[in-house]
């Protein structure tokens, strides 16, 4: 009896106990997302062991090198560039789309998303396209600007791409203003310029945290637009030196350098976040926000907003239409149509997977509330929130020293996608869950279903359109992914980003522009369907 009360009130169960304060899920729900856990952190594991396979003096002499800090010093310095000029491309469309009466806000709001679907290795394509001596610019208008490369391009190239990001935070974040302070501020006699940067700035840091958090840390992971403009950041060191020098040690410390700088933005956004409330304190309920009538102003609004549309929207599209008319041969026709299947069989079953994956660790999350489902769900987010290069070295050196068959195979392939963008996936499934009351779940057990098949027949039909959302996201993710299907793709498997990186790189832009234009197509029509679903549900 009294080893009975002993084990009963051992340490490590009790605290075992408070971290399931919610209940232990069911098996079938908790598998999985221990599978997921495992998954992410095992490969993560192998690369710390190779980067210190070396001896400690090397280790130390590959840490410290001059060349480490030269990237440190690029990878930095265009992620807080990037975030500047993002910021001042954002913030005044997310204004002049939520907040004023300018004709038109519909549209524009849809312009304002669109550069999404043009990936940075696409806009870098466009951009060493339309400038140069051969460049569309000049070939048809006769004005000759040097070719942009180096820092330039690949900040106005990730910039265009990621802007959106920003501004629809900001958009969302305006629109639900309580715009009480704001009437405040200007009966005290405060000017609107003053209310604008006193009192409505401050109130929209959390969107900026989580918009420049999501662009921090696609730069610091980008390879495609950096590689095609030649600028060395961490990323592009980690792609040369493992398959130009095939140096892999010294690769595995620059990645692990590389996620010590995304787990520095990690907490660092999260210390900003802490302790920041903007909720009303009183009682009573929030005024409608009154749109802003623009008068004279209305001039320089659209000049900005077309000026922004022309570059970030019209400048590619129309580059990639200009060399495609100098393109395709017919012969190349059947290379479009491989690199499009071999696209769509990667990505489809990722996109499959990664939405079957989510579902338990949301349901576990939410109805299983606890540090171990919790934990196990922000495991997944670390999949994403590693760079992909760093993500893709770390799965091949898992898979040379524990799997070695599954190395540069189709399967390891869609296991990576799956991982990496499996946290696009669970928040609409998460967010769809929030409207599936636990009550019917309980109700359909109380007729006598199990557990599982109360789920399917209460949960699951609430649950559609997330799921149908998060498929279409890791869909069009894995779609444009470049760096990790250069490192894990079977020999020969060439996709539509890969032949887009590979012969822009060539500068065969006729050559690239079919596989850009078919992204761009596929891109756009994945944005333009989730956005018109949106608009649908907003109006009905």
């Amino acid at each position: 009896m009294n080893i009975r009360k002993k084990v009963h009130n051992h340490p490590f169960l009790q605290r075992l106990r408070t971290s399931l304060n919610g209940g232990l899920p069911p098996w079938y729900f908790l598998l999985p997302t221990l599978l997921v856990g495992i998954s992410v952190l095992i490969p993560l594991a192998y690369l710390l062991l190779r980067a210190f396979e070396a001896d400690r003096a090397l280790s130390v002499e590959l840490v410290f090198r001059p060349r480490n800090l030269l990237l440190l010093y690029n990878t930095v310095l265009l992620a807080v560039s990037t975030l500047i000029v993002t910021t001042l491309l954002a913030l005044p469309l997310a204004w002049i789309t939520s907040r004023t009466r300018i004709p038109g806000r519909s549209v524009l709001t849809l312009l304002g998303v669109l550069p999404l679907a043009i990936p940075g290795y696409v806009m870098a394509y466009a951009l060493l396209g339309f400038t140069g001596e051969d460049g569309t610019l000049n070939s048809v208008f006769g004005i000759h600007l040097p070719r942009l490369s180096g820092f330039t391009g690949a900040l106005t190239a990730i910039s265009l791409y990621t802007f959106p990001y920003l501004y629809l935070n900001f958009r969302s974040a305006l629109s639900g203003l309580d715009p009480s302070l704001e009437e405040v501020a200007r009966s005290l006699g405060c000017r609107p310029y003053e209310t604008f940067f006193r009192v409505v700035v401050p109130q929209l840091r959390p969107a900026y945290y989580a918009g420049a958090l999501i662009i921090f840390l696609y730069v610091l992971g980008d390879f495609g637009a950096v590689s095609l403009m030649r600028f060395e950041t961490f990323s592009y060191a980690i792609y040369l030196q493992y398959a130009a020098s095939y140096d892999r040690v010294y690769a595995a410390w620059l990645a692990l350098m590389l996620l010590t700088l995304t787990s520095s933005a990690l907490i660092f956004e999260y210390k900003l976040l802490r302790g920041l409330f903007f909720h009303r304190a009183g009682t009573g309920t929030g005024k409608k926000t009154q749109l802003t009538e623009l008068g004279a102003w209305k001039w320089p609004a659209y000049f900005f907003v077309t000026i922004l549309v022309l570059v970030s929207i019209v400048l590619p599209v129309s580059t990639i239409i200009f060399w495609m008319l100098d393109a395709m041969p017919l012969e190349r026709t059947d290379s479009l149509v491989r690199a499009l299947r071999a696209s769509f069989t990667a990505s489809a079953p990722a996109a499959f997977l990664a939405t079957l994956l989510a579902i338990p660790l949301a349901y576990n999350s939410l109805r299983y509330p606890s540090r171990i489902s919790r934990g196990l769900e922000r495991v997944a987010y670390l999949g994403y929130a590693t760079p992909p290069l760093a993500f893709a070295l770390a799965l091949i050196f898992l898979t040379l020293g524990a799997v070695p068959f599954l190395y540069q195979t189709l399967a390891i392939l869609i296991i990576a996608y799956t991982l990496h963008f499996l946290a696009e996936a669970i928040g609409p499934v998460r967010s769809s869950l929030y409207q599936a009351s636990p009550r019917l779940e309980e109700a359909a057990r109380s007729l006598g279903y199990g557990r599982l098949k109360a789920f399917f027949l209460t949960t699951l039909p609430v649950m559609r359109n997330g799921i149908i959302v998060s498929a279409a996201f890791v869909f069009m993710s894995a779609m444009k992914e470049l760096p990790i299907t250069f490192l894990l793709a079977p020999v020969g498997f060439e996709t539509l980003a890969v032949n887009v990186w590979s012969s822009t790189s060539e500068a065969m832009y006729s050559r690239a522009a079919p596989y850009a234009f078919v992204i761009l197509l596929i891109s756009t029509l994945f944005t333009g369907l989730l956005f018109a679903r949106e608009w649908f549900i907003k109006r009905n």
